[in-house]
């Protein structure tokens, strides 16, 4: 796939590192699991502890769009630009206004519109912020586990990402959240 010197989204926040703008640290190892375990069994709350390592992140801290971009940062941009190219035509189109999504670029863990998630968790749109969200190890799981790395595979991930971005746009999850019932989520 040829995407080098093609333009890329201004929409791409690097949340990547020490930081991150919503990168939550928690550590690592069995240390963690055990202060995490411990914490419950005393009865904590868990969402306590997660608002209070939320709290020591900068709250000031903004997404650099113009810092250096490294190789997977820059492919992902190129791919996003070339989603917002094709829906911002497409909607113009239907005579509507695409408004495009935001993607943010993650490792291990990460506070949503839709809550906490994990790197575990894959590739994920989130409707109440209306961002995507990818850490890029995935990318790495889908080339180890299923054999299926490269170019290709990593643009048809976003694009699908970005794909649940229009059906949002476009009132479909609602719709099928609706025919669901209340019960049962996306």
């Amino acid at each position: 796939m040829l995407w080098q010197g093609r333009r890329e989204s201004e929409n791409v926040e690097d949340a990547r590192g020490s930081g991150g703008g919503g990168r939550i640290v928690l550590g690592g190892g069995i240390g963690t699991v055990i202060l995490v375990v411990l914490y419950l069994l005393l009865g904590g709350d868990p969402q306590a502890l997660f608002n209070s390592q939320q709290a020591q992140l900068p709250q000031s801290a903004q997404f650099d769009n113009q810092a250096p971009r490294d190789g997977a940062s820059k492919f992902v941009g190129v791919v996003l630009a070339d989603t917002e190219d094709a829906w911002n035509e497409i909607f113009r189109q239907m005579g509507r206004q695409y408004e495009e999504p935001r993607l943010v670029l993650f490792t291990d863990l990460i506070q949503s519109g839709c809550g906490f998630a994990s790197g575990a968790t894959g590739p994920f749109y989130c409707p109440q912020d209306r961002r995507v969200y990818i850490d890029l190890g995935f990318f790495r799981q889908l080339q180890e586990r299923l054999g299926a790395g490269g170019d290709f595979a990593e643009a048809y991930v976003i694009a699908h990402e970005v794909g649940h971005h229009v059906q949002n746009l476009l009132g479909i999850t609602d719709r099928v959240q609706a025919a669901r019932g209340p019960s049962e989520s996306i």
